[in-house]
């Protein structure tokens, strides 16, 4: 396991402070229609793709995720830049401004969405996993999901097949304990999600996902047991959204007294007590990170309105390919 220095630390929070920027400039642009249809923000959960990423081979691995879908990319290392300008509906944007806040792709950096259908990446993951297996590449890919698309069919589906042919991937159900309204244990008889592993002998856990250390730790545990041949872990990320399931949620669910109180554990402010701690960095030095993250959400939103709107003939581009596949001539002949 790579070690918690103080560089992993200060770009922990470099990136987790910039990501929070980004989705409250995010915010700003919604409610000044510059972003339109649909928008969820990732505000509490930074932890997540900052602890992933750290024990991931980046240039091996994957990802697939639902439709909170911003932040895993910037952490794979897509450009900011031209995720805002697709949510803004930009050309510029990572599907040239067709996709929207929903559908954030990028082949280069290994990131296959950004998906709208509730729990519809779960089986595409252990597909992608298929592929690795199938053609050797040595990748593991880490399958992120909502604890409402938990109780989705597919789930065990996927579950079955990739523990039957050991598929090199990590399930991840960001259990953010409300689904899109609905509190887990409003859901399920029991509030232990990572237990659904268990109906399939899959090795499974919960994390505290507020932590990032603690979210790389079971992250490499995982990755690397994939990574040997011996199939999928699920793990439970508990974590907590400070802001509502879309910005048409007016948390009707739960109290602001709770959400106060759940911010006492933002992973922001951990990695910063845990920086201070360790004298790796002063206040002042910290606080001269968040003005440059500031500053960079800045940048991205300029050049996402600066951007240009697609041609309207842009949308009968990107429906449909045909692949020159060989043996497709040997059928015909």
């Amino acid at each position: 396991m790579k070690e918690f220095s103080k560089e992993v630390y200060l770009k922990w929070y470099e990136d987790m402070t910039m990501w929070r920027r980004f989705e409250d400039k995010c915010r700003s642009l919604y409610l000044k229609q510059k972003i339109r249809g649909f928008l969820h923000l990732y505000n509490g959960q930074e932890a997540i793709p900052a602890g992933f990423t750290h024990a991931m081979n980046l240039a091996k691995d994957s990802m697939i995720t639902a439709y909170r879908c911003h932040v895993h990319p910037m952490a794979l290392g897509v450009d900011p830049k031209r995720i805002m300008a697709e949510l803004c509906g930009k050309v510029t944007g990572t599907s040239h401004g067709m996709g929207g806040s929903m559908h954030i792709f990028s082949k280069e950096h290994n990131f296959y969405g950004g998906h709208g259908i509730v729990g519809g990446q779960i089986p595409l993951g252990a597909g992608i996993a298929f592929a690795e297996k199938y053609f050797g590449k040595g990748g593991v890919n880490i399958c992120f999901f909502g604890d409402g698309a938990a109780r989705q069919g597919s789930l065990h589906e996927s579950f079955n097949m990739a523990m039957n042919w050991k598929l090199p991937v990590v399930f991840v159900v960001e259990n953010n304990q409300y689904a899109m309204g609905t509190s887990v244990e409003r859901t399920a008889n029991h509030e232990d999600i990572y237990k659904l592993g268990l109906g399939y002998e899959m090795p499974c856990m919960a994390v505290d996902a507020m932590d990032p250390e603690k979210v790389a730790e079971a992250a490499y545990e995982a990755i690397e047991r994939a990574r040997r041949g011996e199939g999928p872990t699920f793990i439970e990320a508990r974590t907590y959204r400070f802001r509502g399931h879309s910005m048409s949620d007016a948390e009707p669910y739960r109290t602001k007294e709770e959400v106060a109180l759940k911010k006492n554990e933002d992973p922001i402010e951990l990695v910063k007590h845990r920086i201070l701690e360790n004298n790796w960095a002063t206040e002042a030095e910290l606080e001269a990170i968040d003005a440059q993250s500031k500053a960079f959400v800045e940048e991205c939103a300029e050049f996402a309105e600066n951007s240009a709107y697609p041609d309207p003939e842009q949308v009968y581009s990107f429906v449909y390919s045909e692949p020159n596949y060989p043996f497709v001539d040997k059928l015909e002949n």
